[in-house]
């Protein structure tokens, strides 16, 4: 299983909303697609269509454990 792959980004896609459509997450994932892609940062918040993206390969035992939903009136 390969560590990384490559993802290509719609129109007007942040880097956020691509790994959350691709991978289903945010948490920790934006950063380490941050580290993969060098200079990807300095272009500015969104990315360009058609650009690809790496990123890496999140499995499953990889996924964020549930949290406990706190409801603010009972």
């Amino acid at each position: 299983m390969a560590d990384t792959f490559i993802a290509t980004a719609l129109q007007d896609e942040t880097l956020d909303a691509l790994c959350w459509r691709v991978l289903g997450r945010t948490e920790s994932v934006v950063e380490e697609a941050l580290t993969l892609n060098p200079g990807l940062a300095s272009q500015g918040p969104l990315l360009a269509e058609g650009q690809d993206v790496i990123l890496p390969n999140v499995s499953e035992t990889d996924t964020v454990s549930e949290r406990a939903l706190i409801q603010l009136w009972d």
